[in-house]
């Protein structure tokens, strides 16, 4: 098992940026593929970026994130972060962080551990 806690969402205005967190607790973090998802007010929850286990050699990227954010891992520290740039209006949600073992997935119901989530507002 893995335990997840996202840190680092708060406020900020349109074109600013955030860096969001990801601990995971484990000594086996490197198998974990990673994958961040969002859910707005309203909406249902969905998927935002993921990266490969191990090396994290292999990422992807909603279509509406590409070229704003990255994700990115550190296995030594146990961390998965999300680094969100240029962000919009639209972009306001709950963030969550999720872990399954080995391949990567776009898909929600695939990942079976999940952090708390940690809330983005982006102003106009």
């Amino acid at each position: 098992q893995v335990q997840l806690v996202e840190s680092g969402g708060g406020m900020v205005q349109a074109g600013g940026s955030l860096r969001l967190s990801c601990a995971a607790s484990g000594r086996t973090f490197s198998i974990y593929a990673m994958g961040w998802f969002r859910q707005a007010p309203g909406k249902e929850r969905e998927f935002v970026a993921s990266i490969s286990a191990s090396g994290g050699r292999a990422t992807d990227y909603v279509d509406a994130v590409k070229g704003r954010f990255t994700i990115s891992r550190d296995n030594a520290k146990n961390t998965v972060d999300l680094q969100m740039n240029s962000l919009k209006p639209e972009d306001t949600a709950v963030y969550y962080c999720a872990a399954k073992r080995y391949s990567t997935s776009n898909s929600q119901t695939s990942y079976p551990y999940w952090g708390q989530g940690t809330q983005v507002t982006v102003s106009s």
